[in-house]
């Protein structure tokens, strides 16, 4: 089913009535909740619940946005911090936003479960994108700084996984009784987790508990697939049995995200949706506030042609 982020429009509103009759406009009946949503958006988005202007599908931890952290910073508190007030009130935000997606009528909760601290902020990505940008990628220099950063990795990632883990169980546990699905994201950066190969082994911890599935981000991926880190079919595939839906947007090559689809962009949507993806699935468009309106009614006629096609 089609579900539209708020993250496109919310920075633009100051009534959140206002920003789900924008969405409705271009022919969403479905949104998500997004983890950029201020406060004072949310009185606007629950009246409009309540009239039944607009469905809540999902809801982006956290939300709505930390009243103490300025701007959209959805990593601010991680579940892996080495500090243990941040993993307590990365816990904290999380369970609200599980209350904040029960008194929508939220189906899902998509979430972030940290990262490895390898270097300061996101240096292993922004390496790799810089070597693949200049033509490096292919080459032995790429392969070898890409294999010490993997080797690195898996070395002290055990610790980081654990804590992620940990946080998974006990929102877990809060999930099963509001009735809702954690969705974890399939991430963009080499440092983030769960990774490629941790993430199928964390779902088939789950795999017979229906309140924890993979939310797959198609750009996300896409970037990672651009690096060599992975091979983004071959990923879905491994993961098939846990996906529960995905945010849709593409990548301008190498890593320019959550552009609308079919816009000259690297995803092979033709080619995953049908494979991987049924018509029940919520498939959530998550794009960027500088795509135009014009750009996302272009790309929606395509989209919805395809989504006919994908089995129920």
């Amino acid at each position: 089913m089609n579900v539209f982020s708020t993250c496109w429009n919310s920075s633009r509103h100051k009534d959140g009535g206002a920003m789900c009759d924008e969405i409705r406009e271009m022919g969403f009946e479905s949104i998500e909740a997004s983890h950029g949503l201020s406060l004072s958006l949310m009185p606007g988005l629950m009246q409009a619940v309540d009239e039944k202007r607009i469905r809540v599908m999902g809801v982006h931890n956290f939300c709505p946005a930390p009243i103490d952290i300025q701007g959209d910073a959805p990593d601010a508190y991680r579940f892996t911090s080495h500090r243990v007030e941040d993993r307590e009130r990365a816990m904290r935000l999380s369970m609200e936003t599980l209350l904040v997606a029960a008194r929508l009528d939220a189906r899902y909760v998509v979430l972030h479960m940290g990262e490895v601290e390898l270097f300061r902020g996101h240096e292993c990505t922004r390496k790799l994108q810089r070597m693949v940008r200049q033509g490096y990628v292919g080459t032995q220099e790429y392969a070898r700084v890409k294999g010490e950063y993997v080797r690195r990795r898996m070395k002290i990632a055990p610790l980081y996984l654990a804590r992620a883990r940990e946080a998974l169980y006990k929102l877990a546990e809060k999930a099963k009784e509001l009735n809702l699905v954690l969705g974890v994201e399939g991430r963009s950066h080499f440092e983030q987790v769960p990774g490629e190969l941790e993430m199928p082994q964390l779902l088939a911890e789950f795999a017979d508990n229906p309140h924890v599935r993979y939310w797959h981000d198609f750009g996300h991926i896409q970037r990672k697939h651009n690096l060599l880190l992975l091979n983004h079919d071959r990923y879905l595939s491994g993961l098939k049995p846990y996906i529960f839906g995905a945010h849709v947007n593409d990548v301008q090559w190498p890593q320019r995200d959550h552009r609308a689809p079919f816009q000259g962009g690297d995803v092979d949507f033709d080619t995953l949706l049908p494979k991987y993806f049924t018509q029940a699935m919520p498939l959530t468009w998550e794009l960027s506030s500088s795509v135009t309106r014009e750009a996302i009614l272009e790309a929606k006629t395509r989209w919805d042609a395809l989504h006919a096609t994908l089995p129920l």
